[in-house]
Order: C-alpha cells, then structure tokens, then sequence
C-alpha cells in the first residue's frame, strides 16, 4: 500500500493552470524547503501550478526533517533497508505523481520534476521508469542510484539538466559527470549541464536561472 503524500502548493499566478513543477526536497528538509524556489520562479512562468511533498518518513530527532529512503552513513541503516525504502519510495512517488495528473487534469507532457540532493535521487530513479514521459528532470546536486539496471529498467527517456556544485562536500561533484554518462549509455539523446562554481552543497542563482531557462523551453513557454 502506497502511503499519501502532504504537498504544499503555490497556485498559478495568472489563475490559468497549463504546467505543474513537483519539487522534490533532500534528506532532513521537508517541502517547504523548496517550494521557495516557486516566488522567484512564478513570474516567469505565470501559468504554472508548483508543488511541494514532504517525503513518507520522518527522521527521528528531526520534528520538521523528512527522509525519501534511509542512507547508511548518516542513520546507520543496511543497504538492503535503503534499497527497500527507494523501491517503497517510489511508489509513493509515483502514485502522488499519478494523482497529480488526474486532479489537475494535466498531461505528462504539462508535468516537470525538479529536485535536489535526494530528491535528485528519486527523481532520477523514479522518472525514467514511467511509462508516459515528463516534460522533463531538473537535478540538483544529486546523484544517479543504481546506474547498472538503468538500461534493462528504463521506459521513458525524458529530457534532463544536471546541476551541481563544484564545491559540494555533502554529494560529491563528480556525480554529475558519472550520471550523464550512464544516462547516455542507456540510451538518452538530451542531457545537459551546469557547474555553479564555488557553490558547496545548496542552489545558486545561476543554476537557478539555467533551471528556468530549461523549464520554460521543455514546457513551451
């Protein structure tokens, strides 16, 4: 049984739905977290509808800090716990995704998925195993799971934008040079890049705008 996700939701600021951005947030945060992003973001894209889940579990000691999956290093999980918790995770990610497009009434094509850090990881896991295609993956400051089952798994090749920091002491930079190459090894045609020098582990202005600039063309504004 999936488990229901709590989203929080900034509305269109033209009262007019045609596009939706889910953002997925990283380990301890929680969807407020990035459902900041949508202030700057709005103005320029005035007809899109932006959301923003907490992930299924919460961590403990941590009242307002959620979890997608356990990560060994940090809570001291089993790798089998961490694999059992993505695959879980998933479901609960595409079923929210699911319900998305029924509720709103969108099409995959209408839909974007942005997240960051595990988010990243999520949305790089789950995304290319849907059926139907999303307009596209924002990914930041993340990093590729299981890269070997990709190409036996994949059902769907949506475009993606890899973002990190060359400075990211928390998932290392080199992650986005070994998810693009994965990624075109499983057979992607459209992944693109952007290093935010001298950025540690978060989202700078201008992968924020590169982010933008991506988001508008996939959805055809």
């Amino acid at each position: 049984m999936t488990r229901a996700l709590t989203a929080g939701r900034k509305e269109p600021l033209s009262g007019e739905l045609r596009s939706c951005v889910v953002f997925l947030h990283g380990y301890g945060a929680n969807g407020a977290d990035l459902l900041g992003l949508a202030d700057p973001l709005a103005e320029h894209m005035p007809d899109t509808l932006f959301l923003a889940p907490d992930a299924p579990e919460t961590i403990p000691g941590m009242p307002t800090g959620y979890q997608w999956f356990p990560i060994p290093w940090i809570d001291g999980s089993s790798e089998e716990e961490a694999a059992i918790g993505l695959r879980r995770a998933a479901d609960d990610l595409n079923a929210f995704l699911d319900g998305v497009m029924v509720d709103e009434d969108l099409l995959p094509e209408q839909v974007m998925v942005l997240g960051f850090s595990q988010g990243t990881m999520m949305a790089l896991h789950v995304l290319p195993r849907r059926e139907d295609e999303v307009a596209g993956i924002v990914a930041f400051s993340g990093r590729l799971l299981e890269p070997e089952l990709l190409a036996d798994e994949v059902q769907c090749r949506p475009p993606v934008l890899l973002i990190h920091g060359d400075q990211d002491d928390v998932v290392p930079p080199q992650s986005l040079p070994q998810a693009a190459e994965a990624l075109q090894e499983a057979g992607w045609k459209e992944v693109y890049a952007h290093i935010m020098k001298g950025t540690a582990h978060g989202i700078a202005p201008d992968g924020l705008q590169v982010a933008l600039a991506f988001m508008r063309d996939r959805l055809g504004m």
